[in-house]
């Protein structure tokens, strides 16, 4: 056994990312798949749930066939007839087209797009939303072909009863439905075929596109986002409520740049590059996550009070709105089964699918679901699954008489400290004495994750180690924890590790919030505990802030 030798060493960058681990889709959460056997469920790789009452699906197997189920309004299942069925039947023509984006209105007309680009409608067709110059509804898919045959389609997107269209030279098509403007011709004259959104649009490239029941939105490759359609709620985000016939950009949203847009039934959600969310639209259910239920014609920042936001989630046929963190926590708001939630509410959930699943009304899903098989886990997965397991690991350390299981050739990766320690021994167990089992595991667990669970007040002492093993990156994700978790209790401790780990960001936050409750701060024990040296630092510095004038 060796000890480890506290000499810090040169660090080298760190090689990757964050890592994020996906929970696994349990489809079962929806009612309708509840009496498909298991092995049917384990060969399912996507799905989709739709219809009034979340009773209609459609799935596609690991062998790319298609199958659907449910009550088959307007023919919607594409079974070429009108009955509905209980029990899955495959859609022939769709098997083997690899859909890649699926989208669905109210009628309900279905709308999907192919691996080839090509794209297939069918369903409720009272508003030629199916493209196919005709109200007829479409009992089989058909292929929409007018203005599409030399175009290869990577995305759809469906409103009520209207459709819209990406393409891989980022240009939108749309038809259907058009009484205020969703198809964004200049006019309010029904759409029977694709045609091209341009206007504004001309010469731009689309990169994501979203529909709300009656109203379209557009991301482009440079951030900036344009709407269309009905605007009586304000959710096209121009400042007012008048609908537009044909594009507009948002104005209010000049310098953020928008990386995805989806929309609600009369609000819209928009995630930018830096993972914060604005809302705006409708909000009688909480559903832009304000806090109040008063509509916002403007998009507004939502304070989500967590970590960056990576995905953002609603559904044209519901008033609820979800989101998903960069560590994977989900969080919900808006109508929750028959309750307003006007703040973004923590869940257990794994995945904003869950969301809807289970407090959406109707319990539908706002995209297509992809379903990973269980034989198959991602690096990150597999990383995570073997920290602190004995199986195959070759190195413990032993820190406070407990053992930590890991891997000599990761920690090398990962680490220059340990690519130093460990080339110089060649020892299966390694005992330390300078940090604590609980932050010497979090650090271990953090160069298999990329991630740290910690508190705050623990998170000084990982601080603490990787200030001392020069750890840049894991020393900013412990002074993000410790931000989000400072209160006027502990402000005056983590002032004082933030001075002692020469973490200035840090200390500047801790400081600046010290002044801000500076009244119930200097009434706690920490603060007349406060080291003397830097309580005269404090003193002259929030002197000069004007923290001390009447």
């Amino acid at each position: 056994m060796v000890t480890i030798s506290p000499l810090p060493t040169a660090k080298k960058g760190l090689t990757t990312g964050e890592l994020s681990s996906s929970s696994m889709l349990d489809v079962g959460k929806w009612p309708v798949f509840a009496l498909l056997p298991p092995e049917e469920l384990r060969l399912i790789r996507q799905a989709c749930v739709f219809g009034s009452a979340a009773n209609e699906a459609l799935y596609v197997t690991v062998n790319d066939e298609v199958f659907a189920l449910g009550t088959n309004c307007s023919g919607c299942l594409g079974l070429g007839d009108l009955q509905s069925t209980i029990e899955p039947r495959r859609i022939d023509v769709l098997c083997g087209k690899k859909i890649v984006s699926l989208s669905y209105g109210t009628g309900p007309h279905v709308v999907i797009a192919t691996a080839d680009g090509e794209v297939f409608a069918w369903g409720h067709n009272g508003y030629s939303q199916l493209g196919n110059g005709t109200t007829n509804h479409g009992l089989t898919p058909a292929q929409v072909s007018t203005n599409l045959l030399n175009k290869r389609v990577t995305e759809v997107a469906c409103g009520s009863h209207h459709t819209i269209a990406l393409t891989t030279d980022g240009e939108v098509f749309a038809w259907g439905y058009n009484n205020s403007g969703q198809v964004g011709s200049g006019s309010t004259a029904n759409q029977p075929t694709p045609r091209r959104v341009s206007s504004c649009l001309q010469n731009k490239v689309v990169v994501n596109i979203a529909c709300g029941q009656l109203c379209s939105m557009a991301v482009l490759d440079n951030g900036e986002t344009y709407g269309w359609g009905y605007n009586c709620n304000g959710q096209l985000g121009l400042g007012n409520n008048g609908n537009q016939q044909t594009p507009c950009r948002i104005a209010a949203l000049q310098g953020v740049n928008i990386i995805q847009v989806t929309c609600g039934y009369a609000h819209t959600l928009a995630l930018t590059d830096e993972g914060f969310i604005y809302a705006w639209g409708a909000n009688s259910y909480g559903q832009l996550g304000t806090g109040n239920k008063s509509n916002q014609a403007v998009p507004t920042l939502i304070n989500t009070d967590k970590e960056r936001m990576v995905e953002v989630a609603a559904c044209h046929t519901s008033h609820t709105s979800a989101a998903k963190t960069q560590s994977g926590q989900v969080l919900m708001w808006g109508q929750c089964r028959g309750q307003a939630v006007a703040c973004p509410h923590l869940t257990h959930f794994g995945s904003t699918d869950d969301v809807f699943a289970c407090f959406a009304t109707p319990a539908v899903t706002w995209h297509l679901l992809t379903v990973d098989g269980d034989d198959y886990l991602t690096v990150a997965q597999s990383l995570k699954r073997e920290f602190d397991s004995p199986d195959i690991s070759d190195l413990k350390f032993l820190v406070d008489g407990k053992c930590i299981h890991v891997h000599k050739a990761l920690l090398k990766i990962r680490c220059e400290h340990f690519r130093v320690l460990l080339n110089e021994t060649d020892e299966e167990s390694i005992e330390v004495h300078q940090f604590s089992y609980l932050v010497y595991r979090a650090f271990l667990e953090y160069l298999y994750t990329d991630t740290i669970n910690l508190p705050p007040e623990d998170a000084i002492g990982l601080l603490d180690l990787a200030t001392f093993y020069r750890e840049t990156r894991l020393k900013r994700l412990c002074q993000e924890t410790i931000k989000r978790g400072i209160s006027e209790e502990n402000a005056v401790t983590l002032l004082s590790a933030a001075v002692k780990y020469e973490a200035r960001d840090l200390e500047e936050f801790c400081f600046k919030f010290c002044v801000n409750h500076l009244t119930a701060v200097t009434q706690t024990q920490a603060f007349a505990d406060m080291d003397h040296e830097l309580l005269k630092t404090f003193i002259s510095k929030a002197s000069r802030y004007g923290a001390f004038k009447n």
